[in-house]
């Protein structure tokens, strides 16, 4: 199961639908009541679900959306005036308001049922690696535990984290990193 942040501006709002996604069975992360909070627990999750209001007192839905890590999705619970199916950005999914405890659940099952099927996809090309590749990965964090004092899961979670923040393989991210460190 995915891990789940709420975030809401009224601490009440988001503690219910916290209160209602365990009484479903769903793994809820945090509950916050800015967005700052949110990103800040985003940051140590691989993957998630971010289920949030339209506004917080810090930022709109959209600005946060910015700062969350690749890997996290969003439900957005707002009134049908405040988005448009189709113009919401990638990686938002959008839920009008007043919600129905069976859209809501099932749309989060839908959700964790799309990041299941990517993760294994990237299991998939995990697999596939040629050798050379594997061996550009294994340079590049030889490369970062020797000069940055890191141990080797600490550099593949480096590696792993500047790819999904670049939106590049690891691969390419590691060649980088050499091409970068080895200058």
């Amino acid at each position: 199961m995915s891990n789940i942040i709420v975030v809401f501006p009224k601490k009440e709002n988001a503690t219910n639908i916290r209160n209602l996604l365990v009484r479903s069975g769903m793994d809820v992360t945090g509950v916050c009541t800015s967005a700052a909070q949110a990103i800040h627990l985003a940051d140590d999750l691989n993957e998630g679900i971010v289920v949030c209001g339209y506004k917080m007192p810090d930022m709109l839905y959209n600005e946060m959306r910015e700062y969350l890590p690749p890997y996290i999705e969003m439900l957005l619970i707002a009134s049908r005036d405040k988005w448009v199916e189709g113009q919401l950005e990638e990686g938002v999914v959008g839920l009008s308001m007043p919600i129905k405890v069976y859209d809501l659940m099932n749309t989060l099952d839908m959700m964790q049922q799309n990041m299941y099927r990517r993760k294994k996809k990237r299991r998939e090309v995990l697999k596939n690696r040629t050798p050379e590749q594997k061996a550009v990965i294994d340079k590049a964090k030889a490369l970062l535990m020797q000069r940055n004092n890191m141990s080797e899961e600490e550099a593949h979670k480096y590696l792993q984290k500047r790819s999904m923040d670049s939106g590049t393989n690891i691969v390419e991210t590691a060649q980088m990193v050499l091409t970068i460190m080895v200058e």
